[in-house]
C-alpha cells in the first residue's frame, strides 16, 4: 500500500492487518497533523480511513486489476467525538467478492461501500465513515 499510495507515508500510516475484506490501520499520534484543539486534523483522519477502506479494497479485488482500475467513488464522514492521540482505523468490505467480481464479467462498472470505524488507541469511538468504490474497467 505504501508504495502505491505514497501519500499514506507522509502521515506515518502503519497497514497493521490487511485480508480479504477487512484491514486496520494506525496512525500515530504527531503534533503536525494536529487541528486547533491539538487532536488528530480531520484531514489526516479522513485519509487514514480512506487509506484502511483501500486496503480492505484491494486485498479483496487485487487480482482484478490487470481488467480493471479502483477508484474511490464518493465518500462520507462523520465525526462522533473528538480524537486525541493515536487514532486506528478499521474497515470492513459490505459487499460480496461474488457479485462485484460477477458484474465485471458481465461489462459493468461495480460500485460497492467499504466502511470504517475509527477509534483512539484505548477504543473510544471517534468517526465513521464509508467509502464508495469503483472497478473501472480498462479499456
Amino acid at each position: 500500500m505504501l508504495q502505491s499510495v505514497p501519500f499514506a507515508r507522509t502521515l506515518d500510516i502503519s497497514f497493521e492487518k490487511v485480508e480479504p475484506g477487512f484491514a486496520v490501520c494506525r496512525m500515530p499520534d504527531r503534533a503536525d497533523l494536529h487541528n486547533h484543539v491539538g487532536g488528530p486534523h480531520a484531514g489526516a483522519l479522513f485519509t487514514l480511513a480512506e487509506s484502511a477502506s483501500g486496503a480492505a479494497m484491494l486485498a479483496t479485488f487485487g487480482d482484478q486489476l490487470s481488467r480493471a482500475t479502483p477508484l474511490a467513488a464518493n465518500a462520507a464522514i462523520r465525526y462522533v467525538k473528538l480524537a486525541m492521540g493515536e487514532v486506528v482505523a478499521e474497515a470492513r468490505l459490505q459487499a460480496s467478492r461474488e457479485e462485484v467480481v460477477a458484474t465485471l464479467d458481465a461489462g459493468g462498472r461495480p460500485e460497492f461501500d467499504v466502511a470504517v470505524d475509527i477509534k483512539t488507541a484505548d477504543g473510544t469511538p471517534v468517526s465513521q465513515m464509508t467509502v464508495a468504490w469503483t472497478l473501472r474497467p480498462n479499456r
